[in-house]
């Protein structure tokens, strides 16, 4: 009886243990997956000034997925391999809108954020939601290819 309850003891320190690391996965999903976007708009930026090509960033809003592709100089648009391939949101997370700025806000469909060889992108302000409602707004940021991260849906109206 005593072997009994304390392996029942150890089941539940072991519950006790875990369940909070499982409760915050959506977060998790929500957070890496505004991380990795982040690092693939720094890693264009900075090839694009590197290769003195025009590098373009392309979101599909109904397949939560983006990807990276170059204008090479003889005017043909090559998709990229590596850090640039074809990626996924993880675990539920959505686009929920995405504002470039001069061409306006879109919901649904493809937008392209232009990564020029000089140095400059178009400012883009992308919303991330989760299955569980959760957002976070990603500003990327023209002259440095940075990307400030916010908790919450924010709008940059004045610039965009």
């Amino acid at each position: 009886m005593v072997e009994l309850s304390l392996v029942v003891l150890l089941i539940g320190l072991f519950c006790l243990l875990t369940v909070p690391i499982f409760a915050g996965w959506g977060e998790g999903s929500l957070q890496s997956s505004a991380r990795r976007l982040a690092g693939t708009v720094k890693y264009l930026y900075n090839e694009s000034a590197l290769q003195k090509e025009e590098f373009r960033l392309i979101f599909n809003l109904e397949e939560g997925a983006y990807e990276a592709k170059v204008l090479r100089l003889n005017g043909q648009l090559t998709e990229l391999t590596g850090t640039g391939r074809r990626q996924q949101l993880k675990g539920g997370v959505r686009f929920q809108d995405i504002a470039v700025a001069g061409h306006g806000k879109f919901s649904s469909g493809e937008v392209t954020t232009v990564i020029h060889p000089v140095g400059w992108l178009e400012e883009t302000v992308i919303h991330l939601k989760d299955e569980d409602g959760r957002a976070l707004t990603l500003r990327l940021m023209p002259f440095t290819g940075s990307t400030e991260i916010y908790e919450g849906y924010r709008e940059f109206e004045k610039n965009l």
